[in-house]
Order: structure tokens, then sequence, then C-alpha cells
């Protein structure tokens, strides 16, 4: 892919300039639609781009390749081999060799994808190991180093949560005097600040403390797990961004600061909010194909098929007339999960109803809604894992 040359828009986020001159805009992030989805992430990089495109701006995306994902299903193909991604050991592990492939469609962002046989390869989730930090910080270089390979320019680079906070921390440091990073700002998005790595920094010793300010660690170094990315993310980044502007303002007290509120006030004036989006083609019941039966408002009373459709997919008893509860999204306790736990079987009890929950995370409440299905199987339908095309089919029928 060739950029025209262009001096970035450092003083200005995106959104703030999506009337002026196009910008190149480079996306890293752990998870991206429909290639890895585990929450929210992965909707925010599969539908923000796209709009970014719409808008006029040049917007390419780079990941993990797990070894989940299907490549003759997306018709993903090689582009790059051999890149060397510094783990910045100085004997033994100096390198780690990976490999790029790439997704190409028309009118769709191109997304590139970083191959590494032990780091995500072998793994059979996108997240959860004991080497995380190794992992994300791998996708953090290399994706710097796949830029400076092929000469790419970006005016923006933006990062996205703990796993590339990596990379703004590399982008302003190690490899600031790179010839493809001259002149391109680091947009940092926190979609959850709970999530900082393997560490609660909260409670870290003070031996244990990082303060941001120090080098990295080299990849293998125990150290790294002890450095909190997404604080360098905050702090090396030209604009912090948050997924709305309440968010951005709770993140900067002692409830929801999660130990990084004072951090988050020194640097206010670069953090923004900005609201997640819905692309109203995408999510138009009046064209949508995935679902059984499409709607407008003149014709919503059709909506009744695809409820019934919904209730054969969870494999529920076929009843138009009975009440439908849903929820989609990742099982983590921040969704309130605990206070659905404690009235769900009280109203499974007492009302002829059913409950319909799509989502993965947290193994705990996987259990749980495992253990409900058995106990309540008329009324109670699960899909506990990551789904692209369900959600719609939720929305639609319930």
């Amino acid at each position: 892919m060739r950029w025209p040359a262009r001096k970035a828009h450092r003083s200005c986020p995106y959104f703030m300039t999506a009337k002026h001159t196009p910008l190149k805009i480079f996306f890293v992030a752990a998870e991206v639609a429909p290639f890895a989805t585990v929450g929210g992430l992965s909707q925010v990089m599969y539908f923000l781009p796209r709009a970014l495109a719409k808008l006029g701006h040049e917007v390419i995306m780079f990941m993990p390749k797990y070894g989940t994902i299907d490549e003759k299903k997306y018709g993903i193909k090689p582009f790059l081999s051999e890149l060397k991604v510094s783990t910045g050991e100085t004997s033994g592990v100096t390198e780690l060799i990976c490999n790029v492939k790439v997704w190409s469609r028309r009118y769709a962002p191109t997304v590139y994808f970083l191959e590494n046989m032990e780091y995500y390869e072998k793994r059979a989730n996108v997240y959860g190991y004991t080497d995380d930090p190794t992992r994300f910080a791998l996708l953090s270089r290399g994706a710097l180093e796949f830029l400076d390979q092929i000469s790419l320019k970006p005016d923006l680079i933006h990062a996205n949560d703990w796993h590339t906070g990596y990379l703004v921390n590399y982008s302003r440091n190690i490899l600031q005097t790179r010839q493809s990073l001259r002149n391109s700002a680091a947009i940092f998005t926190i979609h959850n600040l709970q999530h900082q790595g393997l560490t609660d920094f909260r409670y870290a010793s003070p031996l244990d403390f990082d303060d941001g300010q120090g080098p990295l660690a080299s990849f293998f170094s125990p150290r790294l797990k002890k450095q909190n990315a997404l604080k360098r993310g905050i702090i090396y980044a030209d604009l912090v961004n948050a997924v709305s502007e309440r968010y951005s303002r709770e993140i900067m007290t002692t409830e929801y600061g999660e130990g990084l509120d004072q951090l988050l006030k020194e640097v206010r004036g670069k953090v923004y909010g900005v609201l997640n989006g819905l692309d109203y083609d995408d999510f138009n019941p009046n064209t949508d194909k995935l679902i059984k039966k499409n709607y407008s408002l003149k014709t919503v009373t059709d909506r009744q098929e695809n409820k019934i459709e919904l209730q054969k997919e969870f494999n529920l008893p076929v009843d138009p007339d009975i009440p439908i509860l849903a929820m989609s999204g990742r099982l983590d306790d921040q969704k309130g999960l605990e206070l659905v736990m404690k009235i769900l079987p009280y109203l499974l009890e007492e009302y002829d109803m059913q409950f319909i929950i799509l989502g993965s995370g947290d193994n705990r409440y996987r259990e749980y809604f495992t253990k409900l299905e058995a106990q309540y199987p008329k009324q109670v339908g699960t899909h506990l894992m990551s789904n692209w095309q369900l959600p719609r089919k939720i929305y639609a029928g319930t």
C-alpha cells in the first residue's frame, strides 16, 4: 500500500478532522471482528475503521494471527515472511521470527496478521496466558517493525487497551527515530480501564511499583509483567480516548480510576471521550440478511418470525407469546452479572418466561449459566462463546 507523504495532525484527534484532509490511520488491537471476538473491543475494531474509511480516511489494521482464525474461510494470504522482531534481550533469543499475512477486500480496511507459532498459532484462546505480556509486547513491537519494513508512514497510530500500551511506549522511546514513525501521532483508546494485564497494580509493593518512566523490560524478563502497559500508553500517547464522555470523567475518580485516576487527572488535557456508535446500515433490520424476517417500523409485527427462529436456535419451546429476556456480551463482573445471578432463579420460578445468554469470559459465569440451563432446560438457552451472527438474531427476536 502506498500512502502519499503528509504531515500529521498532532494537535487533535482524527474524529475532529473528519471534514479535513484524509488521514492515514494504522489500527493495532488484540482482537478484531470477525477474526477474533471476545468482547466489545473486537466490535469497535470492526465498525470504527470502516466508518473512518467511509469518511475518506485511509485505514489499515494489525492484529495477531491466532490459531483459531480460519485462513481458508476468510481468504487470508501470505504477505511478508521472516519479519525479525527484537526481544530486547542481549543474549539468548534476541529476535523472534514472524510472518505477516493479509486479508483484503474492496470497501473494507485491509487487515494484516502477525503470525508466530509459539505465541499465537499454538494458543486456543486470545487471552488468559501467563506470558500474555510477552505475547502483546511482540504484537506491539512487531507492528512497528512491520511499518518500518514496508515503509508505511501513518499520520496516526491507534493503539487499543493495555495489550498495545507497549506499542505507544516503544514508538516514543526505543523506536522513535525510525523513518516510518516521523510525524506520526499516537492515539491510545481505553475500552476498559480495569484490565491492566496480569498484575493488579493497585496493590503492587513499593519494590514492584512502575512509574512508567523507565525503559520497557525485554520480552522474557520477569520485570515485564510488573510494568503497567496501560499506564505507559496513557503517559506516552499524544491523545487518550475513552469510550464515552462520561467514562472519560469517571476514570478520573477514585471509584472508577483503578489506581490511575491521579495520572489521568494530570494528563486530562489530552483525555477525550467519544461514545461508541452504531452502524445504521449494518444493523438495519429492514435489510439485514442474517435474520429470518426483515422488518421496519411499519411491519414490526413481522418480528415474531425472528422470535420463533431464536427459540429454535437455542432449543427452547416455540411459543410466540412467552416473553424472552436476553443478554449478549462479555461475561465479566463489570456487566452486572452478580445481580442477574441473584434475581434470575426467582424470575424463572415465578414467571412463564425464557432467558437467553450469549458471550464468553469468566469461567465462573460460564459454569453458573451452564448449570442454570441444565436446571431449566425449557426456559434457559446458552451459547457461552463468541459468535458474530447470533447477536443480530437476538436483537431481532427479543
